[in-house]
C-alpha cells in the first residue's frame, strides 16, 4: 500500500492486492524527490517517463500533482491491468498511458520517439548494476530526455553510480536517488561514432 502525497488525490491511501510484490518509493524519499523536482519543473506542462512501474506509486503522484503526460512502462500483467483500473477509477486514463513490456525492450523499440523533461527508473532492487548502466546508456543515447531534463535512478544507497552525467545522489536511508543530465550534442555524436 502507499499513499498519494498532494495534488487532486492528496491522502488518497492505493491498497495493491495481497499477492503483488511490490516495493513502492516510502512516503518520506517521495516527498524530498518531489519537493525537489516541483523546485525545478511546473509539473502541469512536462512529459513524464515512468520504468518500472509497480503499481503507480511515482505516475499517479505526478497525475495527482497535475502532470498532464506520463508514460507508464511495467512488464508485469497484474501490475498493468491494476495500473489501468486504478487510473480508469481516479479519473487519470487521459494523462497516465501504460505501456506493457520489459523496460530494456522498450527503451529500444521507441528510442528517438519522445523525449521527456523527467525519466524515473526504479528497477528492483535486486537489478544487476551492469543492468543499471544499461538503462542509463538507453535513456542517455536515445534523446529520452530534453535538453532541461533528468533522469532520476531509484536504487539501493549501498550503490554508487560513477558516470560523468551523474550530478547528485541523494540518500533517504536504504534508498537513493541518483539524478543525471542529458547528453550534451556533441557526446551523442560521439557515443553514436563509437559504436
Amino acid at each position: 500500500m502507499y499513499r498519494i502525497i498532494s495534488g487532486k488525490w492528496k491522502a488518497k491511501k492505493i491498497a495493491a492486492p495481497k499477492n503483488f510484490e511490490v516495493r513502492p518509493t516510502t512516503d518520506f524519499a517521495k516527498e524530498a524527490l518531489f519537493s525537489i523536482l516541483e523546485n525545478t519543473y511546473d509539473m502541469q506542462s512536462i512529459a513524464v517517463l515512468d520504468l518500472f512501474a509497480g503499481i503507480g506509486s511515482i505516475s499517479f503522484e505526478f497525475a495527482s500533482r497535475g502532470c498532464q503526460d506520463v508514460t507508464s512502462v511495467e512488464m508485469n500483467p497484474k501490475h498493468t491491468s491494476f495500473l489501468n483500473s486504478t487510473a480508469s477509477e481516479l479519473g487519470f486514463s487521459l494523462q497516465v498511458s501504460v505501456q506493457r513490456g520489459d523496460v530494456f525492450d522498450w527503451l529500444k523499440k521507441f528510442r528517438n520517439r519522445k523525449s521527456f523533461e523527467i525519466v524515473f527508473s526504479d528497477a528492483p532492487f535486486e537489478t544487476e548494476e551492469k543492468k543499471y548502466h544499461e538503462i542509463i546508456s538507453l535513456v542517455l543515447n536515445n534523446k529520452y530526455l530534453k535538453e532541461n531534463g533528468v533522469l532520476i535512478i531509484e536504487h539501493q544507497s549501498r550503490m554508487k553510480f560513477d558516470h560523468p552525467n551523474l550530478t547528485d545522489t541523494r540518500k533517504y536511508g536504504n534508498v537513493s536517488f541518483s539524478f543525471f543530465r542529458p547528453n550534451r550534442e556533441e557526446e551523442t555524436a560521439f557515443t553514436e561514432s563509437a559504436e
